[in-house]
């Protein structure tokens, strides 16, 4: 049994009402019922009239979890091991000695049959619910008015007892107005009932949304039940329900049989004849157990569909659904809000009438504590003498524990909560404390009032003690104030506030230093959830530190792909800041960083070309030195930020160069200049503002370009699909986190950003575990994705869905086999995901979860249906592809010559991740993948579910099959630049849902070689029952086709399919755990065509091993040729399947057992005003027509987009500046302020810097010696800032770099002929390929690190033209001497005076030269 319980894993809740779902006044009510009893006894039995009066703390008596002996007219407390705890005879307590005398230590003599709670006998009561309770009192006060005449030895007034409890709860009294009870609360409901919280109202109605089934079950008749419910939720109280069961004599209708107690339907209230089963929700009376739980599991689709049921009452609803069903149960116990420090009244021996008469409603609500019976939960054990005193559990207590999965004091207190928060249940190994909601009862805690509450019994009453409770009370009231204030800010401003260089050392990337308690506390309470997956990450780390810590050797760290090593270091750190007292943990982070330090290079041996992997570990490696600073040494700061600097500075000399500098929206570039703008800011809050500032301008001045350009993605996808989203947008969240932070550039309106939470919540397949697989993909996602929904929830929807979403994720994780999350990526994201939730964010599931809905994403060109289901039967999962290569945004700025500043066509983006997939689908039928995408596999048009086509009309990879345009048979990337690869598109051209039937259809053709000469490529998809789609394929040629033949494929990468054939029409079938999967086929003339089914293995150096597939051959007809497949779940049993095709309509005709469909199909050119498809389904008609059509449109570009970017840039530079005056500032009147100054000036013109220099320690001097003057003079010192006279160093860094970067720019711009294996080396994502050929100026094997230290290096732009103008002193100093040499030799023999004259000219021109590039050279430190 799992140590915590979710009411989001239970499909059905069921609620009890008294008491439960409606809550009573409780003191009015207990008067009422005891009224009703007295007068029946008095008036009808002959009874003493005082029975009628009470004292005003008489009910004090009511305690719940006493029995009554009957025969003896006494009460007992019983502990948990049947001992009794305390007793009454009547009302008059008994002493510790009485009840030893009478009971002794001994277990009391019915507690075998009470303790198993299975039937009641007339020898003994338990009083365990509020009904009950007030009868409990007038029992003892009648023993009390008989031992007034004659103390007897056995008491026989129960049968009267029993008498009036019938009288006036009996199943007429509501009709008949009989007794007291029900016409009292007939006529004033409002003094007896209270109304339904609104916060519960909505909880029930949430709960319908996440598709739970709703049970009310109550032992009270049909009208009593109807007056309560309208009374306390309305009139419309049974919308709440799906299946009301009144009348139900709980507890048998959990132990008796169908027979025993079958159910009964209702009309005008009265019960009418037994059913023989129970087929669907409505409202009956009595009934069973047994039966309901048949329905519930056709209701659900489940074969074992899980309950909880909630109730106030141990034996009629929570010990029989728990012992009977195995249902899950809460108990609500309303003596949790009662739980206070009371002294018992031990001494208190005089009868309760004897004290004074009833006045006014002023009793005290029975849930609180009784003096008289002390705690509900534990007591003394009675002693002898001067015996000390053993405390222990009640056996009430105890069967809490035992039965209960949880106990709550009202469903109030759970209503606000997640419907996925994690209760901590009851077990035989938690504590004693474990189950309760929202905190145990004081009675329970190590210091609970036992020890500390009977000591001050003699002051329970005194002054003194009032005024001490009440002198706290401003305290607790303000304390409460700030936290709801804290709270209620953190709701409304999800902002990242905006720092502004106000660093306090380190950390200060993601948080500050001030931030690190408030995040511990978080991780013992709000953020437990993601704290508990920190500890498991760390432990396995730590359980096995040389399968986690990177390896010292060079070759071995290199030798493959190595993203591991600083994807993990991540949550190592964020562990270490939690949690400072595990030192192992620590220490492992520390010797993590010196082992990555130890490396020279962080690239990849065998691809020395990609940065990726070094952007990894670099973005690790930062982020871990922001959080650890404190902890590391000395010498590992000044070495690690050497590390940190040369990365950096490598990836910024690549940036001009490399594809992820240019090409937009790919997923390499968000992940490379994240990391260089970690790698930035942590050298910046060091002091190294010049090369932070070119590296983040560098950055800034890239990602802003694809932060502009992603305006034009209006669906919120990513063309490079799911798993590759997820890849870009770990970093790209990152970066918006990070700039919003340091330089408060704010993109958290961003219109794709609002829409990216439906690419992530429309591609999920039932059951939360696998995504679309379309583009190179894993089984779901690369890295998060919890991350990125908790930030989407936080700082873009604030709804709760993306908390929701990604809960569901994380509870559905596949712990073992496909889908399962890689060693490398599966803790990458947990920091981000800890910084970023939001708990303030009820998980709240969108408005129309669990409903299969229609999604068409418009840039992606990707349809979706019946997303983020649970996996259950008839829960259908269906996509589809066809859209336009890069997706309509990519493909539109390059075919439209849009952003003309920034794009050159295809040279600025990169497809190759992308496949050669147009008009391709998946199908889940039951949410069990049954055709599936071949994940990352080569790209190849047959690893795809589409069509080839014969005979070729090019050169093919699979002649005489020719496939997709985009296909590369040399490559294993994505053809997109060159011949007809650039222009491939597919088309939605119809997709829509109606009367549960969904339709649609995709245009392919201009995704194959026109030379092919199709006309029409449509592929038609009908969904007509869940577990049952309808694929038609229609090729029509043109009259000059050369074609003979179309294939098509199918693929399952999980499980083999295997061959069938029935009457002539072939098929295939896969098998399942639960049932067998198929498909058949055949043209429109009939024939079905045997299948080529075989498996097909993929080349090394692929992350999956290969994919099985069915492959059918079609023979072509001119013009119009019809393919036509029927894909059925285990469910659906298909008696006939028949097809006709008539031109232009087809027909196709399905039968099953259940259900008839009938689908005509017409091609609709365009323009045509005629429908696409009708089906008639049970004599159903549905028609698919024009309403149907995707409409595309266009979207504008980006206005003024490039002063977007500009204006954006110029936000980060008042920041250095900013930083800069405080460097000063610092060290201002210090040793180190010229050496300070100096390295922050060098880039500056150096007279100025000088001058500059000597002016600010001038005014710093003088700041000094008037240190001792008045506060005037002070002040007046102040107002002139010395940091004023400081050049602006940054305008003179951007001068210096200006020139280089335009030529790097215009460089990598030039549209060359490109060697596109050379260029798609960029796009290497695993380890085992091996490419011999590089250039050897991209190679960096052998290089003593990355670079040499940057903090004398400089960045590469300057160091750029500081080589050329080193490059031309040393030669201008050769000609020099050369040049004086030969005066000094051969000129100075010369006999022309003319000669000589020239020859001293030239070598003081020369001197001259040298003059200027020295000083040059000076400037530029070269």
């Amino acid at each position: 049994m799992q140590p915590d319980f979710s009411l989001a894993d239970c499909d059905v809740m069921g609620f009890d009402l008294d008491h439960t779902l409606c809550r009573y006044q409780l003191p009015q009510s207990a008067r009422l019922i005891y009224d009703s009893f007295a007068h029946y006894l008095v008036t009808e039995k002959g009874y003493d009239e005082d029975l009628l009066t009470l004292a005003p703390d008489s009910l004090d008596f009511c305690c719940k979890g006493l029995v009554l002996d009957t025969e003896e007219g006494n009460f007992v407390k019983l502990a948990e091991d049947g001992t009794v705890l305390r007793a009454s005879h009547g009302t008059k307590s008994m002493t510790s000695e009485e009840i030893l005398e009478t009971y002794g230590r001994r277990e009391w003599k019915h507690f075998n049959t009470v303790s198993g709670m299975v039937s009641r006998t007339a020898k003994y009561y338990l009083y365990d619910n509020y009904f009950d309770l007030p009868g409990a009192l007038l029992c003892a006060r009648v023993v009390d008015s008989l031992d007034q005449h004659d103390r007897q030895k056995k008491y026989d007034f129960w049968k009267d007892m029993v008498a009036a409890i019938q009288h006036n709860y009996k199943i007429t009294a509501f009709k008949e107005d009989c007794g007291m009870y029900f016409p009292e609360v007939k006529k004033h409901p409002d003094k007896y009932l209270q109304r339904c919280p609104e916060s519960v109202k909505k909880w029930l109605k949430q709960l319908k949304s996440a598709g739970k089934i709703l049970l009310l079950i109550t032992s009270s008749h049909s009208d009593y039940c109807r007056l309560l419910c309208e009374h306390i939720i309305g009139n419309d109280f049974e919308e709440y329900f799906d299946v009301v069961i009144t009348n139900a004599l709980k507890p048998g209708f959990f132990s008796h049989t169908p027979n025993q107690r079958p159910f009964r339907t209702l009309e005008n209230d009265e019960e009418q004849e037994a059913l023989l089963s129970l087929d669907k929700p409505g409202w009956y009376s009595q009934g069973n157990a047994t039966q309901l739980y048949e329905l519930l599991k056709k209701m659900t689709g489940k074969l074992d569909p899980k309950v909880v049921y909630f109730g106030d009452s141990m034996h009629s609803d929570i010990f029989p659904a728990h012992h009977y069903s195995n249902w899950e149960t809460v108990f609500i116990l309303e003596e949790l809000l009662g739980d206070k420090v009371t002294v018992p009244a031990e001494t208190e021996s005089e009868p309760l009438e004897k004290k004074g008469k009833y006045e006014g409603d002023q009793t005290q609500a029975p849930y609180f504590l009784s003096k008289q019976w002390g705690s509900f939960f534990m007591d003394r054990l009675p002693g002898l003498e001067n015996a000390e005193e053993t405390l222990v559990c009640t056996w009430s207590c105890k069967c809490i524990s035992t039965y209960s999965t949880i106990a709550i004091p009202t469903l109030e207190a759970i209503a606000d909560l997640p419907l996925d928060y994690r209760f901590t249940r009851f077990s035989s190994n938690s504590s004693a404390t474990a189950g309760y909601y929202p905190s145990p009862p004081r009675a329970l805690l190590p210091n609970g009032y036992f020890k500390d509450g009977l000591a001050a019994s003699e002051t329970w009453r005194s002054d003194a003690t009032m005024r001490t409770h009440t002198r706290g009370a401003p305290s607790v009231f303000f304390i409460q104030a700030v936290c709801f204030a804290f709270a209620y800010g953190a709701r409304e401003d999800a902002m990242v506030p905006f720092v502004n260089a106000n660093y306090d050392s380190y950390p200060m990337l993601y948080f500050s230093n001030g931030d690190v308690e408030a995040l511990r506390l978080q991780a013992a309470t709000t953020h437990q959830h993601i704290a508990a997956r920190l500890i498991e990450a760390v432990q396995t780390m730590l359980s096995n530190p040389l399968e986690y810590l990177p390896p010292w050797d060079p070759k071995e760290f290199s030798a493959r792909w190595n993203e591991i090593y600083g994807n993990n270091l991540g949550a190592l750190a964020m562990f270490c800041v939690l949690y400072p007292e595990n030192i192992e943990a620590i220490n492992m982070a520390k010797d993590y960083m010196e082992r990555m330090a130890a490396q020279p290079s962080w690239l990849v041996k065998d691809a020395p070309w990609d940065e990726v992997p070094l952007a990894h570990s670099l973005v690790g490696f930062a982020t871990a030195y922001d959080f650890l600073y404190s902890y590391l040494s000395k010498t590992q700061q000044e070495r690690f930020l050497e590390v940190i600097a040369n990365a950096s500075g490598y990836m910024y000399e690549t940036s001009y160069r490399r594809g992820w500098g240019f090409q937009y929206l790919h997923n390499h570039q968000p992940t490379n200049c994240v990391a260089l703008l970690a790698g930035s800011l942590v050298l910046m809050n060091q002091g190294y503002l010049q090369e932070a500032y070119l590296w983040t301008k560098q950055v800034l001045a890239i990602m802003e370009k694809s932060v502009v350009l992603l305006q034009e993605v209006t669906d919120g996808s990513l063309y490079e699909g799911v798993a590759y989203g997820s890849y870009t947008t770990r970093s790209l969240f990152q970066y918006m986190f990070l700039v919003q932070r340091h330089f408060d550039i704010n993109h958290f309106s961003h219109p794709w950003l609002k829409q990216h939470f439906a690419f992530m919540y429309r591609t999920v397949l039932p059951g939360f575990q696998r995504t679309v697989a379309i583009a190179d993909s894993n089984y779901n996602w690369f890295y998060g994705p919890e991350s990125q929904l908790v930030f989407l929830d936080k700082f873009v929807m604030r709804n709760g869905s993306g908390n929701w979403l990604a809960e569901q994720i994380r509870r559905n994780r596949v712990v073992e086999g496909p889908g399962t999350p890689s060693k490398g990526q599966r803790w990458c994201t947990l920091h981000t995901e800890f910084l970023w939730y939001d708990a303030s964010l009820r998980s709240i599931p969108p408005p129309d979860y669990g409903v299969p809905k229609l999604h068409y994403f418009e840039d992606w060109g990707v349809v979706t249906y019946g997303s983020a289901l649970p996996a259950e039967i008839n829960r259908p999962f269906l996509s589809f592809k066809s859209g336009k290569l890069g997706g309509r945004a990519i493909y539109d700025i390059v075919h439209k010559n849009k952003y003309k500043e920034w794009i050159k066509g295809w040279r600025n983006f990169n497809a190759g991740h992308e496949h050669p997939d147009q008009n391709s689908f998946t199908f889940a039928p039951n949410g069990v993948p049954f055709i599936t995408e071949a994940l990352y596999g080569p790209k190849y048009t047959f690893f795809n579910n589409v069509l080839m086509f014969s005979p070729a009309v090019s050169k093919s990879c699979f002649s005489p099959w020719e496939g997709q345009i985009t296909e590369d048979c040399s490559s294993k990337w994505l053809k997109y630049k060159h011949d007809l690869a650039g222009d491939c598109q597919g088309r939605v051209v119809a997709a829509m849902e109606r009367s549960g039937v969904v339709f649609i259809r995709g245009e392919g053709v201009g995704a194959y070689n026109p030379k092919l000469k199709l006309r029409k490529l449509q592929r038609n998809l009908i969904l007509l029952h869940p577990q049952l789609l309808l694929l038609v394929d229609q090729i029509h040629l043109e009259d000059d086709s050369p074609l003979e033949a179309a294939t098509s494929f199918f693929h399952n990468v999980d499980v083999p399919f295997e061959e069938t054939v029935v009457d002539d029409v072939h098929g295939a079938f896969i098998r399942h755990r639960d049932g067998i999967y198929k498909m058949y086929w055949m043209d429109d003339t009939g024939h079905s065509e045997k299948a080529t089914i075989t498996s097909r293995m993929y080349p090394r150096g692929y992350p999956y091993n290969g994919t099985n597939y069915v492959n059918v051959t079609t023979l072509l007809r001119h013009p119009v040729t019809r393919a036509i497949y029927l894909f059925i779940g285990p469910s659906v049993d298909v008696q006939s399947f028949t097809v006709r095709g008539d031109s232009p309509q087809l027909d196709v005709f399905i039968t099953t057992s259940e259900h008839a469909y009938a689908v005509y199909l017409w091609p609709v050119e365009d323009g045509s005003r005629s429908p696409f498809a009708q089906v008639i389904a049970d004599r159903q008609k549905i028609v698919f027509d024009r309403a149907s059509a995707i409409r595309s449109s266009t979207v504008p570009e980006v206005k003024d987009y490039v002063g977007i970017v500009e204006r954006n840039l110029q936000h980060f530079k008042p920041v250095f500046q900013q930083l800069e005056k405080q460097i000063l500032s610092r060290v201002r009147n210090t040793a180190s302020f010229r050496k300070t100054a100096e390295r922050l000036l060098r880039f500056s013109d150096k007279r100025q810097t000088e001058e500059a220099i000597d002016r600010i320690f001038a005014i710093s001097q003088r700041q000094q010696q008037q240190h001792g003057k008045a506060k005037k003079n002070r002040k007046a010192a102040k107002g002139y800032k010395f940091v004023d006279a400081v050049p602006d160093i940054f305008a003179q860094i951007e001068v210096n770099e200006r020139k280089v970067r335009q030529k790097a720019q215009t460089q990598a711009q030039k549209e060359l002929p490109v060697d596109e294996d050379e260029e798609m080396k960029d796009l290497l994502d695993f380890a085992d390929i091996t490419y011999v050929k590089h250039k050897t100026g991209v190679s960096i094997k052998g290089r003593s690190g990355l670079a040499q230290m940057v903090t004398t290096a400089r960045s590469s732009a300057p160091s750029i033209s500081a080589s050329y103008t080193r490059l031309f002193l040393i030669l201008n100093i050769a000609i020099f001497f050369v040049m004086l040499a030969m005066q000094l030799t051969y000129f100075q023999k010369a006999k022309r005076l003319h000669g000589q004259r020239c020859l001293y000219a030239i070598l003081l021109v020369d001197s001259c030269i040298l003059l200027w590039l020295y000083s040059s050279c000076s400037q530029s430190q070269c």
